[in-house]
């Protein structure tokens, strides 16, 4: 086995570990970033997940870096030859026109924006970026995690690294149990936040919002693209969860806002007084608007499916075997490819009959065989045990009243703002879905109880089962892993404990004044009403 070191390692490759490269090379450290896939990017890449963001964004309430992702996304659309002159003049151009978000893109985008953003990283020979390896194993001395073993999942070589400070940026929180830091899984009791909308009785670490395996569907209108009946196709047609109006195949769901059933075919309907404009499951997430390009090059529209109805929420995958893991998986692929199907065969149309035949997968969007993402959408993650958690009376607006912002943390990191979005959970629950006020990102939910140099890089910080449903969104995860990254440098430069920096109020100050030269919002504008 080879051996080898670095200033600061970084597993996951997603959108915090990404940004946390970038902040720790931008201090001069030697980093290696690790993804378990041949992309990197997590939601904005691999997951195929277009960026859910706040009504400011593009103002404000992001850092430096993010604004640049999102400006570099664009400038990529106005450097294709095929757009037209108008969707290039556009200031605030939403390549994809979808409405859940002001950027909707592609994940080819993404891709190439992200590896351009670390190019020059690499090139100084700061950043060594090594894609399909994982970890599998970790050493600890004492209160300290001295190394961690990679594997390259194409050819098994196996790397154990030693590094200053070990940034788990993964998906699940992988580095969590494999170096012993304490962490918690799925929902706290009452008892033990006192949080309106925690659990009643003993907390159930199992409890667990569901996962998505999203793909990328096209409508070519008049042609016939029907798939092979899915193997699982009559029992996920069949499936009805005990919370749900309907069966889950099919579209008639709940307003996570107020659990009442609503309908929300896929393209269109009347207008709902939750949503103000054009609606429809295909333009939710669409990310290829036709109208953009010019006549004779016009694509299909394309869309994320990652909807309600492929929302996986039978069993989690957070510490079981990898047997069982496997398994979960696999079903979520097959009730994703048995939506496909339901809504190319039997999803009711307007004109009375039945079947959209010419939706299809794109594999080209998401760089896959298939047209599904390279790896599914995960919500919520293994979470460290923190000096101090993010709670729902933080940060919700019905426990803040008269106030336009969340609690204010004197040892903010970030910002960021998104309501308590809870998908429906591994213990047969709906949402939980309710309305935060713009909130503060504090140190405290970044610094373990005991392990001293593991820093959580991404939705695995010092939050709730709750809290994490607004932690875990593109632009926080994104602020949580360049604060991920500038903490350990800061660390380093300052030879100061995590420990230490956060019990001196001289520290917090000069680790906020770094965050703030390297373009972090560490509070959100005392000049602007939140509230309107």
């Amino acid at each position: 086995m080879r051996e080898t070191s670095c200033d600061v390692l970084i597993v996951g490759g997603g959108t915090g570990g990404c940004a946390a490269a970038m902040a720790a090379c931008s201090m001069g450290l030697n980093v290696i970033l690790t993804e378990e896939t041949d992309w990197i990017g997590g939601q904005l890449t691999t997951q195929a997940v277009p960026p859910d963001e706040h009504r400011w964004i593009e103002r404000f309430g992001c850092t430096a870096r993010y604004r640049w992702y999102r400006d570099l996304v664009r400038q990529a659309y106005r450097d294709s030859p095929i757009l037209t002159p108008e969707a290039r003049s556009v200031e605030q151009l939403n390549p994809g026109g979808g409405w859940v978000s002001q950027l909707c893109h592609e994940p080819r985008i993404g891709l190439l924006v992200l590896n351009r953003m670390l190019h020059g990283h690499v090139r100084r020979g700061l950043l060594d970026i090594r894609l399909n390896t994982i970890p599998t194993s970790a050493t600890t001395d004492s209160d300290r995690v001295e190394s961690v073993t990679l594997s390259n999942r194409l050819t098994s070589e196996k790397t154990a690294i030693r590094a200053k400070f070990f940034l788990d940026a993964t998906e699940l929180g992988d580095l969590l149990p494999m170096t012993g830091t304490e962490y918690v899984t799925g929902a706290e009791s009452k008892s033990q936040t006192g949080e309106p909308n925690a659990v009643e009785g003993p907390a159930q670490p199992n409890n667990v919002q569901g996962l998505t395996w999203v793909f990328a569907m096209a409508h070519d209108d008049g042609s016939h693209r029907v798939i092979d009946k899915p193997e699982r196709y009559e029992s996920w047609r069949a499936f009805k969860p005990d919370f749900w109006p309907g069966q889950l195949l099919g579209f008639n769901d709940l307003n996570p806002q107020t659990g009442q059933s609503r309908f929300l075919p896929i393209f269109g309907g009347p207008a709902q007084p939750w949503y103000r404009g054009d609606f429809g499951l295909f333009s939710y997430r669409q990310i290829v608007d036709p109208q953009i390009f010019l006549p004779g090059s016009n694509p299909h529209p394309v869309t994320i499916v990652n909807w309600p109805q492929n929302d996986y929420f039978i069993d989690s995958i957070i510490d079981v075997s990898s047997e069982a893991m496997a398994k979960s998986l696999d079903d979520a692929k097959q009730l994703s490819l048995s939506l496909l199907y339901w809504l190319q065969t039997e999803a009711p149309r307007a004109d009375g009959g039945v079947g959209y035949p010419g939706l299809y997968m794109r594999p080209d969007i998401t760089g896959t065989d298939d047209g599904f993402a390279k790896a599914p959408y995960i919500r919520e993650s293994r979470r460290i045990r923190a000096q101090f958690t993010v709670l729902e009376q933080h940060v919700a607006q019905y426990t803040n009243p008269g106030r336009d912002r969340g609690v204010e943390f004197g040892d903010s990191v970030g910002i960021g703002s998104y309501r308590i979005d809870l998908h429906p959970s591994t213990s047969g629950t709906a949402y939980i879905d309710t309305a935060t006020l713009p909130f503060h990102i504090p140190l405290g939910s970044f610094i373990p109880e005991r392990t001293k140099n593991l820093i959580p890089a991404c939705k695995n910080l010092g939050v709730t089962h709750i809290t994490n449903g607004c932690y875990r969104l593109h632009p926080v995860e994104w602020n949580i892993g360049e604060a991920a990254g500038l903490l350990a440098g800061f660390s380093i430069k300052k030879a100061l404990e995590l420990a230490q920096i956060l019990k001196s109020r001289e520290a917090i100050q000069d680790l906020q004044s770094l965050l703030c030269e390297e373009g972090i919002e560490i509070g959100w504008p005392a000049d602007q009403a939140l509230n309107q």
